[in-house]
């Protein structure tokens, strides 16, 4: 387990914690890096849709893992980007709104450092017919949520509140 921690009196934590998440990576990667594969790509920059989605398709694990969110689209496209034939795993924060969709995913507590690791770990051992499993029951229910069905729904629910007294 790697602790990263902001160092006491230090002006900028957030250069410092970059700094300690790159070395982290730089190891990750350093120990088990082929000459054509990395383990863990970490991209700081802007990146067009279209190679959002290579980078989702080409990824054995999304890791999305916000301590509070709303509809999470991001968990949603890592999904619909899969390759149905070979689909990666999404290991999702339990408090994500998604999550509430997406029960397939590998659930985790997004505080919980050894959690994730498991599941991670879980999801890099899980064979092929268990990743195509979960993500067809994913993908059924993106497709049965359309915007047309959410705009609906939104608008149901707006319509059934009382006004504030």
């Amino acid at each position: 387990m790697v602790k990263l921690h902001r160092k006491r009196g230090e002006r900028n934590g957030g250069e410092q914690l970059r700094r300690e998440v790159e070395g982290v990576l730089g190891h990750v990667n350093g120990k088990y890096s082929d000459v054509d594969w990395a383990p863990i790509r970490f991209v700081v920059r802007p990146v067009s849709r279209t190679a959002l989605a290579g980078i989702f398709r080409s990824s054995r694990v999304g890791l999305v893992t916000p301590l509070r969110d709303g509809m999470n689209l991001v968990a949603k496209e890592y999904v619909a980007s899969q390759d149905p034939e070979d689909p990666g795993v999404l290991v999702l924060s339990r408090f994500a709104g998604a999550a509430a969709e997406l029960k397939t995913a590998l659930l985790v507590n997004p505080l919980d450092p050894s959690e994730i690791g498991a599941a991670i770990h879980q999801a890099l051992k899980m064979g092929l017919s268990e990743r195509r499993e979960r993500w067809t029951l994913m993908m059924d229910v993106l497709r049965g949520n359309t915007i047309d069905d959410w705009s609906a729904n939104f608008l149901k629910a707006l319509k059934s509140t009382r006004p504030l007294d």
